[in-house]
């Protein structure tokens, strides 16, 4: 019987560093396959060596995804007897060759896996790689395998079909007892599915040999007539088949979380696997199935007597000499997705377009295109490796499901049903189309007591269907279900209590599968509920939101929980208020005991509904959550929603309460500071001033005549005193107004000429600060400067000098994003040389200090200055004496920051 063949790659012309051609020597899940060089010349060649001389019957190759070559040529090499075995001394022999799909069909998402079956004997094979196909994804224009696969039968002496050592041995007593075991015992031209490439490529390596190690069992169960036993091992493989590749995907995943050094999923992955694999392990009992404690059987059996790697097997020719067969063998192709593979029906044979006349003369099949079938790949990623059944009848139901679907099975038959029940997902598929065509097929004149027991059978059916794990039952499901309640009820006009009955019958599956792990499973089943809200039939029953607003448990799986509340609030949005089913009444307890949830996605839909229906209806809402105080807002989600009610409301939150009351204080404290920093900036500056002035009063005082004092030196004594008497007297008047000066001139505002008697440093700061016409505060850095300076302070000292800019018609500042239209529009009042120009009021006055002061002050001056009225309605009291003749205006007088 053909068996998998070992090798190992002994030569390749060219290999990609990271994938390296050693890696066709083993077959696994992480097994990554040979690429070629990048802008390698072709064709490219790969030989492998067998581990001795065979009899090769099947070959297999798994091309890459996207890296594919446009066609793989296949050549056997033997050595002759006597000559040492090397690549030197081989001759190769062409068997033909395989075209492969471009694999834009799928996306380039699939792997293409091509079976070929051939007939020849050999040590070496050679593979001839042709150019790639060109596509987006390959950019270097590569070809790749992931894997080579060889079946056949290792040859003990020269292959010689006359020998009768090769033929099948049908001289066996068991066969004679019991005919039936003829075709189990000769097999030769048997392949075993455990032998096939697809196998080994998507099965965790631990699980594929235990399930060789339980199909070698069930064959010699079969051999022992323990049938009870080989339909134990036939559940176990079945099962551990479907482990299997679960745990190679879990391990491929676990590989890419180490090559992304995400090493917490990588350790999770293996806890995962390791537990999975122990529990499935003690589900199947795999100890007793494996009897590794001993075979319960008395008598062993020997399997090399049974069973001999022959060619296919001669009855009626005993020593006659076997020629070549002259038909194609019998092949089958199937292109193999990444995760899943298709079967293939059908053959078809590609000519090949250059054959060789000497190799035809050497063997009669040497030219023939090997025989291929190229069926669509399709990738399905849901779809779940089943047990594929016989042709035929499905397997028979059990007991207990005969009991459940009896109505279905009085309606539609035992065998539609027994297909619905089956392990074969394709048997499930065609029953639900079946039902489908019956019950659209159903005349309107069937007794309404027959269209009411259909509809329930279908609705069972199809209530059944929607947990199915493989899409496509899950689509049919969804159509069956579409079609009764659209067509069937109004076209029969079942009452609508049995409407709402198969509804709620239903309800609970699709919101269960809402939760499924596959993304389009999830978006299919949200989308056909809110379909099936609005059916006509449907809808005034308002079965579905009520339904959906079910509670849910806290510790529901997130993904079912956070799917739930999409529904909810999809249908809220559609449907409203009003008579949807859905009120303040039933979706707030819902929203609430979403809220308790622990995943935080689940609980941001939540907020998201209670947030909408507050908007809509307002303060009913807060009826059915905590109330409102300091101790319920320590909790950041009722704080954030209170918040929200709030900004809602028109009002200013509580946090935005404290935040504005926290600014005041701080901005209170600030003010205060740069106050009392002002004020005695000012203080320095008015000392300062004085005793500028004195200085100037004492130099204007006249010299003392010095030849007056020489004469009276001269004069007589008694002149002399009186005359120095009186000037005594001068000088100490002189000295005591000018101190009398200097305490004026403490009382006196040095900018508008101001006298107060409560001009103390306090009072005298107030006044600066406050009331003083001649001076402004700035609106942008709060300083307090000259009028006349303003327009100098904005452009070149003001905090804020980079938003201004100086207009060049009337040379006053204007913010930069006015600038442009203020200048287009030139509707300013030019400056005039030789005058100055008020920032105020924009208007040209006269030159010099007296000119600032009668427009600043005077009765008839500036509008725009809101101290000059209260300077003029000062009492008589404060009299107002003019400034000083030697004050200079500087250009800016700065007294602090606010």
């Amino acid at each position: 019987m053909p068996t998998k063949l070992q090798f190992r790659v002994v030569h390749v012309s060219g290999q990609d560093d990271s994938y390296r051609a050693a890696e066709l020597n083993n077959h696994s899940p992480l097994t990554k396959g040979w690429q070629s060089s990048r802008f390698c010349l072709y064709p490219q060649d790969i030989v492998i060596q067998l581990g001795r001389r065979s009899r090769l019957c099947k070959i297999q190759i798994l091309s890459h995804q996207f890296l594919i070559a446009t066609k793989i040529e296949f050549y056997v090499g033997d050595v002759p007897d006597g000559v040492p075995l090397s690549l030197d001394t081989a001759r190769y022999t062409r068997l033909g060759y395989v075209s492969l799909s471009d694999n834009e069909k799928t996306g380039y998402k699939a792997r293409e896996l091509k079976s070929v079956h051939v007939d020849a004997v050999g040590v070496y094979l050679k593979l001839n790689i042709h150019k790639n196909h060109v596509n987006k994804f390959n950019l270097y224009n590569q070809v790749g395998v992931i894997a080579i696969n060889v079946i056949g039968d290792p040859l003990t002496k020269s292959y010689d079909p006359s020998d009768p050592e090769y033929l099948l041995d049908v001289s066996d007593n068991r066969i004679d007892k019991d005919p039936a075991l003829d075709g189990y015992l000769n097999r030769p031209d048997y392949i075993s599915p455990l032998d096939d490439l697809a196998f080994d490529m998507y099965q965790d390596p631990e699980i594929a040999q235990i399930i060789r190690r339980l199909e070698r069992k069930k064959q010699e169960a079969v051999l022992q007539e323990r049938y009870d036993y080989a339909k134990r091992l036939k559940h176990a493989i079945a099962e551990l088949q479907k482990v299997g590749e679960k745990l190679g995907k879990m391990e491929v995943e676990k590989r890419q979380a180490v090559e992304n050094e995400d090493y917490d999923k990588a350790k999770v992955k293996k806890l995962q696997m390791d537990e999975y694999r122990l529990h499935i392990y003690k589900d199947l009992n795999l100890p007793d199935l494996l009897e590794t404690t001993g075979s319960r059987h008395p008598h062993p059996i020997n399997f090399d007597s049974e069973r001999q790697g022959t060619p296919p097997r001669l009855l009626d020719i005993h020593r006659s000499p076997r020629s070549p067969p002259l038909t194609p063998p019998k092949y089958d192709e199937r292109p193999l997705p990444i995760t899943h593979r298709q079967p293939s029906p059908k053959p078809d044979l590609e000519p090949d377009p250059d054959p060789d006349p000497d190799l035809s003369q050497r063997r009669a099949y040497d030219e023939r295109p090997l025989p291929i079938h190229k069926p669509p790949p399709v990738v399905e990623e849901e779809i779940e490796p089943e047990p594929e059944m016989a042709a035929g009848e499905p397997e028979p139901m059990t007991e207990k499901d005969i009991r459940d679907a009896s109505s279905a099975i009085d309606v539609f038959g035992h065998p539609l049903v027994s297909k619905a029940y089956s392990k074969t997902w394709s048997y499930r598929e065609d029953s639900l189309l079946a039902v489908y065509k019956q019950t659209q097929a159903l005349p309107s004149s069937t007794p309404k007591e027959d269209a009411k027991a259909m509809m329930r059978a279908a609705i069972f059916l199809a209530k059944r269907a929607i947990d199915d794990k493989v899409y496509a039952v899950f689509k049919a499901a969804l159509q069956l279900e579409k079609m009764i309640l659209t067509d069937y009820v109004p076209k029969h006009k079942i009452p609508r209590q049995e409407t709402i009955s198969a509804v709620e019958r239903t309800i609970p599956n699709l919101l269960h599968k809402s939760g499924d792990t596959a993304v389009r499973n999830r978006d299919d089943t949200k989308k056909f509920i809110q379909d099936l809200s609005n059916f006509p039939e449907v809808r005034p029953t308002n079965v579905v939101p009520h339904e959906c607003v079910k509670l849910i448990k806290p510790n529901m799986a997130p993904r079912l929980a956070q799917s739930r509340l999409e529904i909810v609030e999809t249908l809220y949005k559609e449907l409203g208020l009003s008579t949807s089913g859905l009120n303040v009444d039933n979706l707030m307890p819902f929203c609430v005991e979403a809220l308790n949830h622990n995943a935080g996605e689940v609980r941001e839909v939540s907020e998201r509904i209670i947030k909408n229906l507050y908007r809509e209806v307002g303060a009913p809402v807060k009826d059915f959550l905590p109330p409102d105080d300091e101790k319920t807002r320590k909790n950041t989600l009722w704080r954030q929603l209170f918040e929200y009610f709030d900004k809602v409301d028109g009002k200013p939150s509580k946090s935005d309460q404290k935040k504005q009351r926290a600014e005041d204080e701080a901005r209170k404290h600030a003010e205060i500071e740069a106050l009392q920093k002002q004020l005695q900036q000012l203080k320095d500056m008015a000392s300062g001033k004085a005793k500028k002035l004195q200085t100037q009063e004492n130099a204007e005082e006249k010299p003392i005549d010095q030849s007056m004092v020489k004469g009276a030196k001269k004069g007589a004594g008694g002149p002399a005193k009186s005359k120095g008497k009186p000037k005594s007297k001068v000088l100490a008047k002189t000295s005591e107004e000018d101190n009398m000066s200097i305490a004026n001139m403490e009382k006196v505002c040095i900018f508008c000429g101001e006298r107060n008697e409560g001009f103390n440093d306090e009072g005298l700061d107030l006044h600066y600060w406050k009331n003083c016409p001649m001076l402004k505060r700035c609106a942008n850095c709060k300083q307090v400067v000259e009028i006349a300076s303003l327009t100098d302070h904005l452009l070149s000292e003001c905090e804020s000098k980079a938003m201004f800019s100086k207009c060049p018609r009337c040379s006053e500042a204007i913010l930069k994003e006015e600038y442009d239209q203020h200048v287009q529009e030139k509707a300013c009042n030019p400056a005039k040389a030789a005058m100055n120009h008020c920032p105020l009021c924009h208007q040209d006055i006269s030159n010099g200090e007296d000119g600032w002061k009668e427009h600043l002050m005077g009765q008839s001056g500036c509008k725009q200055n809101p101290r000059r009225l209260l300077a003029l309605n000062k009492q008589p009291a404060q009299s107002r004496l003019p400034a000083p003749k030697s004050r200079v205006p500087t250009k800016t007088n700065k007294t602090g920051r606010r």
